[in-house]
């Protein structure tokens, strides 16, 4: 049912470099049911039918290994879809900053702040940790691991999730080019 929805932003995050491998993971809402979310150790290029989690109640053996984090963002917000990515600026930014504020025009108007928070992936840490985060925005970095984007939609998700690649892209170039500044050798 949600297999070629996941597989088309699935393609758009390989394409961006968003994700590597079988690396990220992404999940759609169902009610307040539970939700559909890939397999653990899938390429999301390239999907079979995701699994359905229910909110409450055993997990299916083959669900993400962050299927914690999905079910909590799920308990605790109204997003109706999430997009799990390993962009590697957003990653290299987590592992030096607290926060990350984008200074781009798109990262400043729709995502001013991006928070970062820390947990072990797979943990019941961070699902809290992340869950907590976007209650108040649609973007999360967890240290060293990834983004997890939420909105309305795959599309939302997935735009969020680029965003804050764009942003700290940004933000690591504009760095080098006032360190270039100072070298008396230019």
């Amino acid at each position: 049912m949600y297999a070629h929805e996941f597989e088309r932003i699935g393609k758009r995050l390989f394409a961006e470099h968003l994700v590597g491998g079988n690396f990220g993971n992404i999940s759609v809402r169902k009610g307040d049911e539970g939700f559909f979310v890939t397999l653990t150790g899938e390429c999301l290029d390239v999907l079979s039918e995701p699994l359905f989690v229910p909110l409450d109640g055993p997990v299916p053996e083959h669900a993400s290994s962050e299927f914690r984090v999905h079910r909590e963002i799920y308990r605790n917000t109204p997003y109706r879809a999430v997009v799990h990515a390993h962009p590697p600026a957003a990653i290299a930014a987590s592992l030096v900053m607290d926060t990350i504020v984008p200074e781009d025009s798109e990262g400043t108007m729709f995502c001013p702040r991006i928070p970062v928070v820390g947990g072990m992936p797979g943990s019941q840490e961070i699902a809290d940790n992340v869950a907590r985060a976007l209650s108040s925005s649609n973007l999360v970095i967890v240290r060293g691991h990834g983004t997890f984007a939420a909105g309305r939609t795959l599309d939302e998700a997935y735009v969020y999730t680029s965003l804050a690649e764009h942003s700290c892209q940004v933000l690591a170039m504009k760095q080098n080019f006032v360190a270039q500044q100072g070298r008396s050798d230019i």
